[in-house]
C-alpha cells in the first residue's frame, strides 16, 4: 500500500542540560541563544534561517530515504554494502585525510553524512533505473524485438593483426596495418573463387589466422549472440547478423584485436518475445537513461508523488517547485 508522507517543519527543538531554565521570548517561542544584553535568538529564528539556506537539500534527502527504504526493502543490505565498500575505498586512498577530502570536494561536513549520501544515492539509482524501464511502451519492445533480436549464429573468423613493434614510427605503423589489410583482402579474394566456402574458409584460417585458439577449428567462434563474447567482438557479431547462412564478409571488419573476415555457417531461431521482453526492457531503459538528461529528476519527482509527499511549509514547497522546474529546464537546455 502506498504511504503518504507529511513533511513537517521544525516544530520543536529541545534544549536541555544541567538543570538550566530554557529562556522564553515574549511571543512564547523557545530561545536557543541568549545574550547578556537581553537579546535572544529563538528556535523560530533558527528554523527560518535553516529553511531559507539549507532546508531543501536536507529535506529531499530525508524524504527520499524514507520513501526508498520502504520501496526497496530487499535492497537495503546491498545499499549498505555499497556504501561501506565506497567508504573503505576512500579511506584506503585518503587515509587520515578522508574528512578533509570530503569537506574539500563535497558539501558534506562529516564522513557519516557523506556515507549516508552514498547509501541514498544507491537506492535513488535503483528507483531511476526502474522508472526508465517503466517508460518503455509495448510498441517499442516489439519493434526492438523485430529489428534487433536475432537467433544465435554459428560464426567463423580469420584474424590478422598488424605487426607493429614497440617504438615503431607512424610510417612503420601504417605500413604494418596496410600489410595486414592486404592479407585479409587476399583471403576475401580466394573465398570469391571458391566453390566450397566452408572448406576453403577452414583452410584459409589455418594458413592466415593469428587467433591460435580457433585457427585449427576452421576459425569457429561457435554459436554467438549479443553478449556472448567480450565487447572486442561486438563488431564481428553486428556484421554476422547482416549475413545470411553460408555467406562471408566481403569488407574488412576492424576491431581492437585487428582485422577480420567472417563466415556465417548457420543460425538458430530467435527466442520467443515473452522470453526476452525483460532483457529488452532493460536494454531500452539504459538507452533512455543515456539519452534523456531530465530522467533522474522526473523519476524522483514521480516516486515522491506516488508516495503522496505533501510539504506543509508553503515556503519550502515553493522552493521545491522551483528546484524541480530549474533542474528540468537546465538539463533540457544542456541537451539542446
Amino acid at each position: 500500500m502506498k504511504k503518504k508522507i507529511i513533511v513537517l517543519g521544525l516544530c520543536s527543538l529541545m534544549i536541555c542540560g544541567c538543570g538550566k531554565t530554557i529562556p522564553k521570548l515574549e511571543n512564547g517561542s523557545d530561545a536557543i541563544v541568549s545574550f547578556s544584553n537581553g537579546e535572544k535568538i529563538s528556535i523560530d529564528d533558527l528554523y527560518n534561517d535553516l529553511k531559507n539556506n539549507y532546508a531543501l537539500e536536507s529535506l529531499i534527502s530525508l524524504v527520499d530515504k524514507k520513501i526508498l527504504e520502504d520501496k526497496y526493502k530487499d535492497n537495503l543490505s546491498s545499499a549498505t554494502e555499497y556504501a561501506d565498500a565506497t567508504m573503505k575505498s576512500l579511506e584506503e586512498n585518503y587515509g587520515e585525510d578522508l574528512l578533509s577530502a570530503i569537506q574539500s570536494y563535497t558539501s558534506f561536513s562529516t564522513v557519516e553524512a557523506y556515507k549516508n549520501y552514498v547509501y541514498i544515492s544507491y537506492l535513488q539509482n535503483q528507483a531511476i533505473e526502474d522508472y526508465a524501464k517503466n517508460q518503455i511502451q509495448e510498441k517499442e519492445l516489439k519493434e526492438y524485438y523485430e529489428k534487433s533480436i536475432y537467433g544465435d549464429v554459428l560464426v567463423h573468423h580469420i584474424l590478422v593483426t598488424p605487426n607493429v613493434k614497440d617504438g615503431a614510427t607512424a610510417e612503420e605503423k601504417t605500413a604494418a596495418e596496410e600489410e595486414a589489410k592486404n592479407k585479409i583482402n587476399t583471403v576475401i579474394a580466394k573465398l570469391k573463387e571458391s566453390d566450397n566456402i566452408k572448406d576453403t574458409f577452414a583452410s584459409l584460417a589455418k594458413e592466415y589466422s593469428e587467433d591460435t585458439s580457433t585457427k585449427d577449428e576452421g576459425g569457429s567462434l561457435g554459436y554467438i549472440n549479443d553478449g556472448t563474447l567480450s565487447s572486442s567482438y561486438d563488431e564481428i557479431i553486428k556484421n554476422a547478423f547482416k549475413l545470411k547462412d553460408g555467406e562471408y564478409s566481403t569488407e574488412i571488419i576492424t576491431t581492437e584485436l585487428g582485422y577480420h573476415v567472417i563466415y556465417r555457417e548457420a543460425s538458430k531461431e530467435k527466442a520467443k518475445f515473452e522470453d526476452v521482453v525483460d532483457s529488452i526492457r532493460e536494454t531500452l531503459g539504459k538507452k533512455l537513461l543515456s539519452e534523456d538528461t531530465t530522467i533522474n529528476t522526473k523519476a524522483m519527482q514521480n516516486i515522491r508523488k506516488e508516495y503522496g509527499m505533501d510539504i506543509i511549509d508553503s515556503e519550502v514547497q515553493n522552493q521545491y517547485a522551483r528546484y524541480i522546474q530549474n533542474a528540468l529546464s537546465q538539463k533540457q537546455n544542456t541537451t539542446n
